[in-house]
């Protein structure tokens, strides 16, 4: 089939990678402007927008989606259907409608959990031992469309939200051009959604990196877990000093280590900092004002001390 992608950040072009190896052609790309990044705000292309280009494939970039710019390009391609991926816009349904067969999007969770911006890291975050892929077809509601095909993943305790997103990144590749060889063969099964069973993921903010060691160890595990390498959560030491975490190990059970937030031990180069039922070995840190180190290396520099408090990032 012929296809015009839509996609922005690096999961998206993983599937875009998948597409272009496939039997399909994509004809063109639409993704989102380019934005500042760095010190020096120096606009940055978004990585779909870098792939595309290295594999000579059209890339557009408007700045609206109702416009008639988007209608325009559809009109000069006239592509048999668009698959989505993490474009980051809502789409109007004009612009879903106008192919054969409509829009489909990849979307990085077992829908009807999880609808929304940040489907990956939340469910880390809340503890969820499984998620997935699911290609659904798109309508004018937020990830709320027909589904045609789902993939499981686990996630395991050595997981982050850097190694789940990768994997889910290949899988959502795999997931896609098997969802069009169904849809172009007409054995595609659409799936309607139960709305009951759905949740939303909202976009990650400051208030969900900030550490609550009150919270049992399992949930700040999690916490550490989900927001990992980016934006990481952090806490405070005693000086008031932000303390992003990287890493960290869990050590659940029943009793109580310390008050929470408290540094118990520094034994063996990892930071023990006490929360309800357990405690967190912190093993990596990213010290306000510095580079990204390893926990041994923060406490030879005398960064922490057993004993100190650490408090709630906020």
């Amino acid at each position: 089939m012929k296809i015009i992608f839509m996609g922005t950040p690096d999961i998206a072009a993983t599937v875009l990678g998948a597409l272009v190896e496939s039997r399909h052609e994509v004809c063109a790309v639409i993704t989102q402007p380019d934005k500042p990044k760095g010190r020096g705000y120096e606009l940055a292309p978004p990585p779909v927008k870098v792939f595309a280009l290295e594999k000579g494939i059209p890339v557009y970039q408007p700045e609206k989606m109702k416009d008639g710019t988007v209608a325009g390009i559809l009109r000069r391609y006239e592509p048999d259907i668009l698959v989505v991926a993490a474009f980051g816009r809502i789409l109007p349904e004009d612009i879903l409608n106008y192919p054969r067969y409509g829009a489909v999007n990849v979307h990085a969770s077992l829908l009807p959990t999880y609808r929304g911006a940040a489907p990956i890291q939340r469910a880390i975050i809340d503890g969820e031992k499984e998620t997935g892929i699911t290609i659904m077809q798109m309508d004018a509601g937020l990830d709320t469309g027909d589904m045609i095909l789902k993939k499981v993943t686990p996630i395991t305790d050595e997981d982050n939200f850097e190694t789940l997103h990768d994997r889910l990144a290949l899988t959502g590749g795999e997931a896609i051009v098997e969802a069009l060889g169904l849809i172009e063969e007409g054995k595609a099964v659409f799936e309607k959604q139960d709305g009951s069973l759905s949740n939303y993921a909202e976009k990650i903010t400051k208030a969900d990196c900030a550490i609550d060691f009150a919270q049992p160890a399992r949930r700040v595990f999690d916490q550490v877990r989900g927001l990992s390498p980016v934006p990481l959560a952090f806490c405070r030491n005693a000086k008031g000093k932000m303390l992003k975490i990287i890493s960290a190990s869990l050590v659940d059970g029943g009793g109580i280590y310390g008050e929470p937030g408290e540094v118990v031990s520094l034994d063996g180069g990892v930071i023990s900092v006490a929360c309800k039922n357990g405690r967190l070995d912190i093993t990596s840190v990213l010290p306000e004002g510095k580079k990204r180190m390893k926990a041994e290396d923060f406490i030879r520099g005398r960064g922490v001390a057993v004993g100190e408090r650490f408090s709630s990032g906020g």
